[in-house]
Order: C-alpha cells, then sequence, then structure tokens
C-alpha cells in the first residue's frame, strides 16, 4: 500500500512556544488549528503524522505530560496548536483543573483559532472529557473534527462500524461535527484530515 502524500506545508511546522498562561499566548494573527485529546489517545502522533517529524511534539512515555498550550508555526500566517491532554493522567486535582482552565481561556480567547481537531482512541470514542470538548466548541461556535485514532488496533470492518456508530451518536446528540478514523502507523486518513485543517486555513490543496 503507498503511503498518502503529506501536504508539504505541515513538513515547514517549527516549535514557537509553551504557553503556560493566557498572557502568553501569541497575538501574530496567525490563523490556527488546535488539537486536543485524552492523554493516551495518540495526540502527539497524530501531530508529528500530519507534519512528517517525528520529533516535533514530544511523545511521553508516561501519558499526560502536555501541561502547556504548545504553537508550531507552519508560516508566518498559519500554526498548529497542541492543547494539554486530559482525563488520563495522575496529577492532583488542582493541576488538572488548571490544565482545563488554560484550554478553556485558550478556546474563549484565540480569535484566530478557526477549528479543534478532538483525538480519540476509536476503541473509547466520545467519553466525558470529549463531550466537554464538543460542548466547548458549540458554546464558542467553532468547527470541531474528531479523529479516531489507533485505527490499526481494529480489523478493517470494526474500525468501519466504530466510525459509523460515532457519526450517529454525534447527529443524534445534536453535535455538528465531522469523524474520521487515522493511523499514525501506517498514515491511515493522512489525506482527509490534511483536507480538513487546509480548508480551515486557507491552504492549497
Amino acid at each position: 500500500m503507498s503511503h498518502p502524500q503529506i501536504n508539504h506545508y505541515y513538513r515547514q511546522a517549527k516549535f514557537l512556544i509553551s504557553a503556560a498562561s493566557e498572557k502568553q499566548f501569541p497575538k501574530d494573527g496567525r490563523l490556527e488549528v488546535a488539537f486536543a485529546g485524552r492523554s493516551n489517545a495518540g495526540k502527539s502522533s497524530a501531530i508529528n503524522t500530519l507534519c512528517d517529524n517525528k520529533s516535533l511534539a514530544k511523545i511521553s512515555k508516561t501519558p499526560g505530560r502536555t501541561r502547556l498550550v504548545n504553537y508550531f508555526t507552519i508560516d508566518e500566517q498559519r500554526s498548529l496548536v497542541d492543547l494539554p491532554g486530559y482525563g488520563y493522567a495522575k496529577v492532583p486535582l488542582p493541576v488538572k483543573q488548571q490544565w482545563e482552565k488554560l484550554m478553556e481561556n485558550y478556546l474563549q480567547h484565540s480569535e484566530a483559532l478557526r477549528g479543534l481537531v478532538i483525538i480519540m482512541d476509536i476503541r473509547h470514542p466520545l467519553k466525558d472529557f470529549d463531550l466537554q470538548m464538543l460542548n466547548w466548541c458549540e458554546h464558542f461556535g467553532l468547527p470541531a473534527h474528531l479523529l479516531l485514532t489507533k485505527t490499526d488496533k481494529l480489523k478493517k470492518g470494526p474500525a468501519q462500524a466504530a466510525l459509523l456508530k460515532t457519526r450517529r451518536d454525534l447527529t443524534e446528540q445534536g453535535y455538528d461535527a465531522s469523524a474520521q478514523t487515522f493511523s499514525a502507523l501506517n498514515k491511515t486518513g493522512l489525506d482527509e484530515l490534511v483536507n480538513k485543517i487546509n480548508g480551515w486555513i486557507d491552504l492549497p490543496e
């Protein structure tokens, strides 16, 4: 099987800054796409696969180590934003609440944000924190796209069934969000993800 072609724009991605508070969020006017997800859902791997750079977003052996809002520039007009992982990390409750507040501040105050990619393990989609992210998107009027990762852990039939069920659940619960399958291991779904993000931040196909 031939791997999908990665849009060359994302290969240009470079680390810009890690923000610990709203005051540190860049105000450079770049259009932004943010990535959120449970700490063990493969968020860093998805970002690295998108950008064809295994060391761009740090992958920790201990899930839940993304504690800051990390910015990666694509070009002078566009950035990718890695939000703190949620729901899994073995950290004190006040720290979790601090991360949650940081994410909410980002979603509420980032005027440049064009869409949120919510990353979920295809075997465990739409958990409480995922639904909270979807509710925030609805509240702030943000487009949301669900990335059902680790598709390589399932055979094709069950993976497709999980995708269809997730889409059905979104509709039944009144969420206006798109969804797709994805595997960082074999790059399944990469083209679809690239096309979605390109549309949000006006990148050519």
